[in-house]
Order: C-alpha cells, then structure tokens, then sequence
C-alpha cells in the first residue's frame, strides 16, 4: 500500500480514490442522437401535428434535458476505499463525534426501533469511546415512552457493549444479532455460548419491558421525579426536557460507553418548528454546550450502525485529505435489510447509488441524504473550509472543572452570552469529567427563542424552507466551498428497513418530491446558488437532475394522456408504421429501456427486478411526485399547506423479526408482502385514474376498429401500443380495482378518478 509523505516521516494512506471505469459512454450518446432525432422531427412537423404533436415535443424536450443532467452525474464514477487499520499510528488525532438519533411518533416508530439504533451506536469500535462519543436522541413526541425505553436501554447496554466487546460481535443491533443462532464453536466455545444465551434472555426481558410500557402508567407509577417532566404535557405544548440517561463520570470500569442523553425541544403553537430540520438545529444546539464535538453524526431512528468500525471508516476519510475543503461532510449510502426479492416497490434504490451516487462522488458532490452522514461541525455552522470557527481547540486535554462552568453560567444574561459564544463558535468547549451540570445550559438553547429572530436555522445548521432539509443542507454546505465524499463500506455502514407496501413507499416518495420542489422554486435554487456563491456548474447540474423529479411527474403525466386522448379524438402524437420515421421512437424506446436493463445486470440484479423498477417508477412518477408538484404549487398561491407525513417503520420484536400492523385481524389472512396494498389516500387517485383512462381507452379504439367506417382517420398502431404499455406498467392498479380488502382500491378512490375521467372523456368530446 502507498505510504505519504508527512511532516518528514512516511504514513500510510487512510483513504484511496479510486475511478471507476465508465462502460456506457456510447450507449449515452445513442440514447442522446436518438432524442435529437425525434426532436427534429417534430420541430419539422410542428406545422400540421396539432396540439398533440406540440404537447410531444415540449415533454420530450424535457426528457432530453434530464438525460443530459443524467449523463453529467455519472460522467466520471469514483469510489473510495478506506484503510482503518492505519488509523493506529494516529491515534492521538482521532476526533470526538456527537452521534445524533431523531424519533418523531412513538406509534409509526415504536420505541424497540429507536432502541436499537441507540444500542448500535453505543457498542461501536472506537478508541477512547467512552470519552469521545456521545448519543443524542431527540424525540419530537416528547413520549414518556420513549425515555422510559431509552433508560432501559442505558441499563441493558452495561451487559451489551461489553459483550460486543468482549466477542467482536460483528452486528451490534441486538434484534438482528439475535434473529440466528451463532455457530457452535465459532466464538469461544461454551463460554461464548453461555454468554450469548444469557445475553439473549435479558433482551428479551428489555423487548418485554419496553413493549408493555402503558404511558399512564408510567406517569402514576413510575419513577416520579423521572417522569414528573413528562407531567400534563401536551405533544405541540410543552417545555424543553434534557435527561442524562448514561453519564459515563460515574460508570463503573468495563462498563464505560458513550454518553447517552434524552432531548425534547419545546414546543408552541405560537411558533414553528420545522420539522425534522429544527429537530436536528435542537440536537446541534444541545451537544454544542454539552460535549462540543468537532464532527457529528446523525442517523433516523430505524437506521442502526451495522458495521462496528463505521467510525473509523468515516475519520479515514475525514483525516485522510492534506486538505480538509474535501471532507466537509461524508455520506454513507442507504442499504436495507430484509428486503423483499426482486424489489417489488422500487424502494432499495441500488442500481441510483452505484450509478447516479458513484457518478456524484466523481465531482465531489454526494448528495446528503438525512441519515448515516458525518458533518465537520463548522460545516453545519455555516463556516468555510479551513477556518477555525466552531471547531474544538486540538491537542488540548484541559478540562474545564464543573465549579468553574457553573460560575461561568452564572446568571440568565451571562448564561445567554455564553452560550451564543459557544454556538456562533467563539468560544470552543472542553470535555469535562461531569457533563451534568451543563443539563441547565442544554435546557435553555432548546427553547423556542433560539429559532425566532436568530441565525439558526436559515445560515447556520440545518437549512429551513424545505421537507428535505438534507439535501437542502448538504447544498448549502457545498455552496460554500465544502466537498463531501461518499463512504461505501464492507459490510454497509449503516441499515434499515424499507417501507412495504403501496401507502408506505409512495408517502415517503411525496415526501421527498414536495421537499425537492420547494427548493427549485425558492431562493435556494442551485443555479442562485452557482452565480452567488462557490457552487461548482457540474455540481449544480447534479443538483437539478435530482430536483428534476417533482417536475417530470407533471411532464409524465401530459405524455402519458396524449395516448388515450389520440385514440378517443382519432389524432395522432407518433408516427404510424408505414412512415419511415415510425423507427426513432421505437429505437428510442428499445434502446432506453436496454440501456437501463443493463445497468441493473450490471448491479448484479435480475430482469423482474428491472422491471419492477421501470414499473414503480411509471406509478411513483404519476402519483407521489405529482402530488408532490401539485402541493407545492397549491402551497405557494396559498390554497393549502404542505403537511409532514412520519413513514410507517416495521415493529422489532425480541426475535429479530419485523411485525406487521395488528389492525386488522382479517387482513393478516393471506397476506402477500409482495402484493402492491391500498388505502384512501390521495396519492393512489392519478394512477387510478389513469389505469381506467387506459382501459377505456384501448377499448374505444378496438370498438371503432371493428364497427367504425372511417379507417383512414384512426390513430396509428403506435398509440395502441402506448396504452398497453401504461396498463403493463400499471398492473398493480388494473388488479386494484377488482382486488378485496388492503389489495383492492378503496372505493373512495375508484369514484373521485371516475370523475377525473369523465371530465377528460368530456373534453376530448368537445375536441
């Protein structure tokens, strides 16, 4: 391995860049001669095509330019490969890490989920960790619940750092280290198995604890003054609490792990609270005057640490650049556990990350993505690269005694100017050996007024004025001249679960487009961005060629009703067979959708899962992203607000397994993952509609082909085709609406898309 030359000795590398060879070029470029081949001839019949025809070539013109955003992305694939056994000769320079854990609803994500994560987390490799990590879990439901949860899992974790420890357990979330049985002799021998046997009995006993835990009971008969906080609280009214569940000054020896400190910021109907974002700002606040890391880590609630060095594999990077503009913030890629074969809901997203994700790391641009990220604080601070703004003082081992930080934060006025100090980062804490006396400090910046009428949140931390505040976040920060690098590790650095099922996947999808849309049409757009501040012109068209999806549900959604609307007013939007240009879209077609097979052989996937994926992504564009477009859109003229919508995360259960809803005795009859499910939300309207639009549709156009008298007027072969197309691509919908029970489309749904296309049948009459 290459060793580098460093203040006049050799050190090994702790990172590598290694380019990746591009196989695609030349496919890129057909696919590219073919949209310009296809506008051209529009342009050129632009004169005798009608409306349609001009409808065609604005929503193709459109897709060539999200080809060419595409084809920016992936243009020079890179990876980085991580070396942390080198870490050993640095060990001195090893920084400390605010891990942050944020929970929103105890019901959609129960407390089990959380505590997993957590315990994940406080069982990492890390030299020192007991000194130099610390959890913070933020609960925005301020749910007794789920500090009760939480200090139960401090308790536990006294048994199950140390086995980890002790054993080199290799998964550290209990519920997936207990879903197998280890292999005799593997690990030890009977003392191993002993310990795991004993282990596994006192999880079980924390599941049981945790999953009995009754609210009211826990405020009447739990431990009063714990839980006298949590008193008559209201979920959108209440005070700030701060609770030190494990302070690791008073642990006994060989059982020190990490910090472990319950947040719920205040709440008030008089004010905002951004969401997550503001959560996240609360978290930054919180440890700021607490532990005062220079790098955190943030990851949701269902995300836990799968490989034990994730730490170290992330401070190869962040140590390992002459240059610390290269490491502003480190993403880990999102990988899922107990996915379903052949990704049946389009939610793994493998083939986006090994392309779009390798293609972004290549110009230093990996987008952050809300969980499993390390920030350098002072990035998230909002300062530029190499200043000293917000970061820890290095090489220092002066603690600052409790006395004199008490008298420091003597009274409210002092304790306001220190601790705005501390924030704007004038005024680097160091750890102490008590970090309970700064609970009072901690209390204070998560109050309301730290987001009302200052800096926070709109040129420090996270960015407010969007649903994803990551991606809003991470181009901030690489607007003002950080770079970030993409961490892919073996095994993957962090897991979760994916969303299952059609209201599930197509929430989180809303989501996302409503947040991407806010961005395009705010002051944050990247291209205000790349004029005003140091956003690279390649980084900013992978910025749009992700904001791009909100947008192409609208144009999809055009190009998907000039089929139908060719057929049902005997005009035509594609060339008929006998043309000779009748070839470019088909080759076009061909092409594309070869071109996107092979990438997903190339990942090592099967032909059903690209086809799954082609179809998820027809129904997830019609659907979510419209929704998405439209509610932001609705938003802006003032006729409706956007809502935030928490994704259902799957029950733990002590055996490592997921379990699924107890509503509803009859659905647990039969009951298929795989199969698409419904409910009454809005966002299964458009498809359903247009799944009818279809059907009707194709037949129409078979009726007046048999029984009409005027052939030369119809529409050519091509639309037919379009409509099958759709109603392949819609299948999950088409079976819908002859399905029973969470298979089948409500009837509510069935009647408000009935109506959307009669009034499209109506105007296409009227033509």
């Amino acid at each position: 391995m290459a060793a580098a030359v460093v203040g006049g000795g050799m050190r090994r590398k702790l990172q590598e860049r290694v380019p990746l060879r591009r196989t695609a070029l030349l496919a890129d470029f057909v696919v590219l001669f073919l949209f310009v081949a296809l506008l051209a001839r529009r342009v050129a019949g632009l004169d005798g095509g009608g409306a349609a025809w001009r409808v065609a070539l604005a929503c193709e013109a459109w897709f060539a330019f999200v080809w060419l955003l595409n084809m920016n992305a992936k243009w020079n694939p890179v990876r980085f490969d991580t070396y942390p056994e080198n870490l050993a000769e640095r060990i001195d320079e090893l920084l400390a890490v605010d891990m942050f854990v944020t929970t929103a609803d105890p019901v959609l994500e129960p407390p089990m989920v959380t505590v997993n994560t957590v315990l994940s987390l406080l069982a990492v490799d890390y030299p020192a960790a007991d000194e130099k990590l610390a959890c913070y879990v933020h609960d925005d439901a301020c749910s007794p619940l789920t500090c009760y949860a939480l200090r139960e899992a401090a308790s536990f974790a006294r048994l199950w750092v140390p086995f980890c420890r002790r054993h080199g357990v290799a998964v550290r979330a209990p519920f997936r280290y207990f879903s197998s049985t280890p292999e005799l002799g593997t690990a030890g021998g009977n003392e191993f198995l002993d310990d795991w046997a004993f282990i596994k009995r006192e999880y079980e006993k924390l599941v049981r604890r945790v999953e009995d835990a009754d609210e009211s009971t826990l405020l009447r008969q739990g431990d009063g003054e714990f839980f006298a906080e949590f008193m008559d609280v209201e979920r959108t009214n209440h005070p700030a609490i701060v609770k030190i569940l494990w302070d690791n000054s008073k642990s006994r020896a060989g059982e020190r792990f990490p910090h472990l400190i319950y947040v719920s910021r205040e709440k008030s109907p008089s004010h905002h609270h951004y969401y997550k974002a503001g959560a996240m700002n609360v978290l930054a606040r919180v440890s700021a005057v607490m532990t005062n890391a220079p790098i955190t880590l943030n990851v949701d609630c269902d995300m836990f640490a799968n490989n034990p060095q994730v730490v170290l594999h992330a401070m190869c990077v962040l140590l390992g650049f002459d240059d610390e503009i290269y490491s502003g913030f480190v993403q880990a890629p999102r990988k899922l556990y107990g996915t379903l074969k052949d990704d049946p809901f389009g939610t793994q997203q493998e083939v986006i990350y090994k392309t779009l994700g390798s293609g972004m790391a290549g110009i230093w641009c990996t987008f952050y993505n809300g969980s499993g990220c390390f920030h350098r604080r002072k990035a998230i601070y909002g300062a530029t690269p190499n200043s000293s703004i917000g970061a820890r003082r290095e090489g220092t081992t002066d603690s600052l005694p409790p006395k004199e930080f008490e008298n420091k934060f003597g009274s409210s006025e002092e304790l306001k100017e220190s601790i705005t100090s501390i924030l704007s980062g004038n005024l680097p804490v160091e750890p102490i050996v008590d970090i309970s006396c700064r609970v009072e400090a901690a209390k204070e910046v998560a109050t309301c007024k730290y987001e009302s009428g200052t800096r926070w949140g709109r040129e420090v931390g996270w960015v407010y004025g969007s649903m994803t505040e990551d991606i809003l976040t991470g181009q901030r920060i690489h607007a003002a001249g950080w770079r970030s690098v993409l961490l892919e590790t073996e095994p993957p650095a962090f897991m979760c679960a994916a969303p299952i099922g059609g209201p599930a996947c197509l929430t989180q999808f809303k989501r996302w487009a409503t947040g991407l849309f806010e961005i395009i049409i705010s002051r944050n757009n990247p291209i205000l961005m790349t004029v005003f501040r140091r956003l690279r012109l390649r980084q900013c068209l992978s910025y749009l060629s992700i904001y791009a999806w909100p947008v192409r549900g609208f144009i999809e959604l055009c190009y998907a009703l000039l089929p139908p609307y060719c057929i049902l007013t005997n005009q035509s939007f594609l060339p008929k067979a006998p043309q000779d240009v009748f070839g470019i879209p088909l080759a076009l077609f061909l092409t594309y959708n070869t071109y996107s097979y092979m990438e997903y052989k190339k990942c090592g996937l099967s032909v059903h899962a690209w086809w799954n994926n082609h179809k998820m992504q027809r129904i997830t564009s019609a659907s979510a992203w419209l929704l998405g477009f439209l509610t932001v859109l609705l938003k802006t003229v003032g006729l409706s607000e956007a809502v935030f919508e928490v994704t259902p995360k799957e029950k733990i259960t002590s055996d490592g397994n997921g379990g699924g809803n107890d509503d509803d005795d009859d659905d647990k009859v039969d009951l298929d993952l795989g199969r698409f499910t419904f409910d009454a939300s809005p966002v299964f309207i458009p498809v359903t509609a247009l799944a009818m639009l279809n059907i009707l549709a194709v037949a129409a156009g078979a009726w007046r082909a048999c029984f009409g008298t005027a052939q030369d007027d119809l529409p050519g072969v091509s639309e037919f085709m379009a409509c099958g197309w759709m109603l392949l691509c819609f299948l999950p919908f088409v079976r819908g609406l002859v399905g029973k029970g969470r298979y089948g489309i409500p009837w509510s749904v069935k009647l408000k898309a009935s109506l959307l296309v009669a009034m499209f049948v109506l105007l296409c009459r009227g033509k």
